[in-house]
């Protein structure tokens, strides 16, 4: 073998199996790489992204349930039939939600002990909600002392709970796409040292043969310009899509859901304060804090950050809308609190549980339906882009491996062609 390699036929052989080998170990890395990016976003389509949307939808289920629970308690007596409905399907969908978002914490020990705190706490803060609704249908001022236990438990442990597994699941979400979106420099390195091998293999047989054109290497030669520059405009679309369904998707849902959520918890802190008649400071400061988010004029007010990402005049429309609706539920609520502070309570009560267009009541209800309808918005524009992003890497694969058959087919075509002449 030593003997051959010095001649001209030998280093032919050599320089064959060499780019034969390289030809190979080029398409099967490119062709497993785009399978993998295209099983990456199957993924977050299927499975992480809903994931992410069940540790949202537990957060969100028990803020309004803690929320409700407390307007149904200023209602006195029996509450309304809609506020205990509502409660319910928030517990069940909170329910729902941990179960689905529970199937894929196994390889995470911190994702497991938030999903086993909320499967724990959950059943103990129910019961709490029903020992303060029976005492308070007997008018036992008992009842708003187990009210205020059960919100406590649904803040200090519930709650953070959910967040927590809210960010581990969203964390997730990013690093996939940050993976779907990254260059694949292996693949692409090897189809640039394939290209650049096949180039100085011409030279060299050009020097050795006076011949301008191998076909067989020329058209090698084109297989590997054809797939690198196909595979590089598909991860640049890829790569796009992928960014519009974070920036546009995955990002302002996130900040929407931020929202809701601070929203929600407004809610609950406006309707505790007046369940503690007097004894609600700390409620009322919570809310202050809490409203700025969603109110305030700075840079820390989420609705408007979510305007400013909207991918559509429609969606910042209906983000503008829930600006406002926010706005007319900071004057409502401050209505509440002269009334309160001017000891007109049952007033107060009214203007925070009440049906009038004015109500707090009222302005919540519209601002929260704008978040809902923004939020499932947002979750379209991801499904949307990240569907589109998979559609760039339609026939890659099978397209990789016909095109390295091809430039096999070529090199070997080509340097027989050459081995003959010294026969």
């Amino acid at each position: 073998m030593t003997r051959s390699a010095t001649t001209t036929p030998g280093r032919l052989s050599v320089v064959a199996v060499a780019l034969l080998l390289l030809t190979a170990i080029t398409g099967i890395v490119a062709a497993l790489t785009a399978q993998a990016k295209r099983d990456t976003l199957d993924d977050l389509v299927a499975h992480r992204e809903p994931l992410a949307t069940a540790a949202q939808q537990i957060f969100r289920s028990l803020s309004d349930a803690d929320a409700t629970a407390a307007s149904a308690f200023l209602s006195g007596g029996v509450e309304p039939a809609s506020l205990r409905t509502r409660y319910e399907f928030d517990i069940s969908q909170a329910g729902t939600a941990l179960g689905k978002a529970s199937s894929d914490v196994g390889g995470d020990p911190l994702a497991a002990a938030q999903v086993e705190v909320l499967s724990q706490q959950l059943p103990v803060y129910a019961g709490l909600i029903e020992t303060a609704r029976a005492n308070n249908r007997q008018g036992y001022p008992a009842g708003a002392a187990y009210l205020r236990e059960a919100s406590g438990l649904m803040r200090s442990k519930l709650l953070p709970a959910a967040e927590k597994l809210y960010e581990i699941n969203y964390d997730r979400l990013q690093r996939e796409q940050e993976s779907a979106r990254s260059v694949p420099w292996e693949p692409v390195a090897l189809l640039v040292l394939l290209l650049v091998a096949l180039v100085a293999t011409q030279r060299y047989l050009t020097r050795k043969t006076n011949r301008l054109l191998n076909v067989g290497l020329v058209a090698a030669t084109a297989a590997v310009v054809v797939a690198l520059i196909w595979g590089v405009v598909a991860m640049l679309v890829l790569a796009s899509h992928v960014g519009d369904a974070e920036r546009n998707g995955a990002q302002q849902v996130d900040v929407l859901v931020q929202a809701r959520i601070n929203s929600l918890k407004c809610r609950a802190d406006e309707t505790l304060t007046l369940v503690a008649r007097g004894d609600g400071p700390g409620y009322e400061q919570e809310w202050q804090q809490l409203a700025a988010t969603i109110t305030g004029d700075g840079g820390t007010n989420l609705l408007r950050q979510a305007k400013d990402l909207a991918s559509s005049d429609a969606m910042a429309g209906e983000v503008q809308l829930a600006v406002q609706n926010a706005e007319e539920w900071a004057a409502a609520h401050r209505k509440i609190r002269e009334l309160d502070d001017g000891g007109q309570y049952e007033e107060a009560v009214k203007v925070a549980i009440g049906d009038a267009p004015d109500s707090a009541a009222a302005a919540f209800g519209k601002l929260d339906k704008n978040l809902i309808t923004a939020l499932n918005a947002g979750r379209d524009e991801f499904f949307t882009q990240t569907t589109k992003a998979g559609n760039a890497l339609t026939g890659l694969v099978p397209g990789i491996a016909v095109l390295a058959i091809i430039a096999a087919a070529g090199i070997t075509l080509g340097i027989r062609e050459r081995l003959r002449e010294y026969r």
